[in-house]
């Protein structure tokens, strides 16, 4: 499947800011079954210099200063990607069950961006909560495959929990949108995480699109009108890492366009950065997704 991306954002502030410092995280990072091309990033105002490059995580980085005073800013990055389907037999695996998993992973000598050990421990935002461990429980075990953990646990956030646009908002803690059932598919994704890195999964938080217009006879993923974000659990060396899809409750597919992959939103965040000043600062954001099949 082919797509036209773009996404526009603006951020402006009730004060012109000084000496603003940003990285921006919207050109697609490499991934298995997509082809990226045509990548722009257009700045307004543009400065003197912008500097690219890999980013903490799985994901590319953009960083670049803006030294004059500034009211606002707009940023708009577009693409062309292609997205093959999952391969056939992914749906019908099991994988290794969760011990010998979590065995697996800690041993695997690989400290890369797409090692799993690196997303077994705690990060910033998805730190261990006994809570979210305990309600996990109810749906895994040591002994069940790893895919059938993972679509459990999917499956139990889509039931349980609303989502709610208005609940909640970018720096909430999981626990909190855990604790009220509602959220947005980064809440959803943030407790999937903490539940599965609990039971010894490895789990990574996905920045990235979903396909705008369902096609005929299908419905619209909920989402789909902004930034989505998904689960990556690595499920075994003849897997991989498979994304699921909590908030829509199916694995990541050809409507999801994968941005890039950190331990939580704060390494793949699409855009954060400083400047001088207390200004009050509101940000905008369009995104369209139009198949080109």
């Amino acid at each position: 499947m082919r797509y036209s991306v773009s996404h526009i954002t603006t951020l402006k502030y009730a004060q012109p800011a000084r000496m603003a410092q940003f990285n921006v995280r919207l050109r697609p990072a490499e991934w298995t079954g997509q082809t990226v091309a045509d990548f722009t990033l257009s700045l307004d105002p543009q400065p003197t210099q912008v500097v690219e490059g890999p980013g903490g995580y799985h994901v590319n980085e953009a960083r670049f200063v803006l030294r004059e005073a500034t009211a606002q800013l707009q940023i708009e990055s577009r693409f062309t990607v292609e997205v093959e389907p999952l391969p056939f037999f992914v749906e019908d695996a099991t994988g290794p069950g969760l011990a010998e998993l979590r065995e697996r992973a800690m041993k695997k000598p690989d400290l890369s961006d797409l090692g799993p050990a690196s997303y077994i421990f705690a990060s910033a935002i998805a730190q261990p909560e006994p809570a979210i461990a305990h309600w996990a429980g109810a749906f895994v075990d040591e002994a069940m495959p790893v895919m059938a953990a993972g679509r459990a646990l999917m499956s139990a956030i889509h039931k349980e929990f609303t989502y709610d646009s208005n609940a909640t908002q970018t720096d909430t803690p999981p626990i909190d949108a855990f604790n009220q059932r509602h959220g947005v598919c980064q809440d959803f994704s943030h407790i999937m995480i903490v539940a599965a890195r609990a039971h010894g999964i490895p789990a990574a938080y996905v920045s990235g699109y979903l396909r705008t217009l369902p096609p005929p006879g299908k419905e619209r993923l909920v989402g789909a009108d902004a930034m989505h974000a998904w689960v990556n659990l690595w499920c075994g060396e003849e897997l991989g890492w498979i994304g699921f899809d909590p908030t829509n409750d199916c694995l990541a597919d050809t409507d999801h366009i994968f941005l890039g992959m950190g331990r939580d939103y704060a390494d793949v965040a699409p855009l954060d950065g400083t400047f001088r000043g207390s200004s009050e600062q509101k940000m905008y954001a369009s995104v369209d997704v139009a198949p080109l099949d």
